[in-house]
């Protein structure tokens, strides 16, 4: 599909499937920025797991966001509840021909929901031809593309969706990336002198040790900064409690609010220090002072890239808080 060359294109119906994690949606968002510089006339639509359509409408360009909850179906598949609310999705979903449905997950999940789209004549739907190095990746996804799009496996995760959408749609890739992510600041007014501590990950390797955190907040604090530390899980705001106990009455523990209402209290933050993990990437989106804690060397795959202020920190079995610190204090000079 030539876009670039012909007016009709500009008003083109796209529609991008991109269902979770939090970090995988995130690195989709430089996609969207692109097409509309190189299409502004665009609709651009999204479906996206419901606990992520917080963050997708504050993604600059998104027209629908509609919202899926296939991670909640699967345990009640045959459940009065899950068929109408299956239905209900159809629907919503079946409401519009594309004349792109672009499948930026690979697996099987955004297969089945590229499979149910429709596409206008002359429309297509295009997917991933192939694995990338670390990412997860299912033939269903290249079987239910008209068009399977092939893309060298040594890749950034951002520059795959990039590229992805460039060569589905026709245009040149910009040569800067911009997240478009933004952020309502009405009644944000505590954070400017915080450093949000995202210490919370789903996976056990990606932990950085609770003692090394109570360090480096020591550290934050005697600087004349603050701690704040948001969560989501009842075990992360344990871990907050003991944090924030530990550092004193300049470490505050923040409510648990959802994925809108946090980009909102993070984007008026000092900075963040964070492990591998959804907010991280958030932090990175929002252009934030932000170093990104790796205990394995994946950060060329999901890490910040081309920022000076914001750096990745890899060492094994972790990085230690000495070179946090130093992290820290670069990316602070580097505003």
């Amino acid at each position: 599909m030539d876009c670039g060359s012909s007016p009709q294109w500009q008003r083109l119906k796209i529609l991008i499937v991109k269902l979770s994690s939090l970090g995988d949606v995130v690195h989709a968002m430089p996609a969207v920025q692109d097409i509309r510089a190189a299409l502004p006339e665009a609709q651009i639509d999204w479906v996206v797991e419901r606990a992520f359509a917080p963050l997708v409408q504050r993604c600059e360009g998104i027209g629908r966001v509609i919202p899926c909850d296939q991670r909640r179906w699967r345990y009640a598949v045959f459940s009065s509840s899950t068929r109408q609310e299956w239905r209900t999705f159809r629907a919503e979903l079946g409401a519009y021909g594309y004349d792109a449905v672009i499948d930026l997950q690979g697996l099987t999940k955004s297969a089945l929901v590229a499979w149910l789209a429709q596409c206008v004549p002359g429309g297509h739907k295009y997917a991933l031809a192939n694995q990338t190095e670390g990412a997860a990746w299912e033939a269903p996804t290249r079987w239910v593309a008209d068009r399977a799009v092939p893309i060298e496996p040594h890749v950034h995760a951002v520059a795959r969706s990039r590229e992805l959408c460039a060569r589905a749609l026709g245009y040149r890739l910009p040569a800067h990336q911009r997240y478009g992510l933004t952020a309502r600041m009405d009644g944000v007014r505590d954070a400017a002198q915080t450093v949000a501590f995202v210490h919370g990950t789903s996976r056990e390797d990606k932990f950085w040790p609770e003692e090394y955190w109570l360090a480096l907040g020591q550290q934050l604090i005697g600087a004349g900064l603050a701690v704040g530390l948001p969560h989501g899980s009842d075990a992360e705001q344990a871990r907050s409690e003991r944090i924030a106990l530990a550092l004193g009455p300049h470490a505050r523990v923040w409510p648990r609010l959802d994925l809108g209402a946090l980009t909102d209290r993070l984007s008026g933050c000092a900075g963040v220090v964070g492990v591998d993990s959804g907010l991280s990437h958030i932090a990175v989106a929002l252009d934030l002072p932000h170093v990104q804690i790796y205990n394995f060397d994946t950060a060329w795959r999901t890490g910040p890239v081309g920022c000076a202020r914001q750096l990745s920190v890899c060492a094994q079995p972790t990085p230690t808080v000495e070179a946090v610190w130093q992290a820290w204090q670069q990316v602070r000079a580097a505003q």
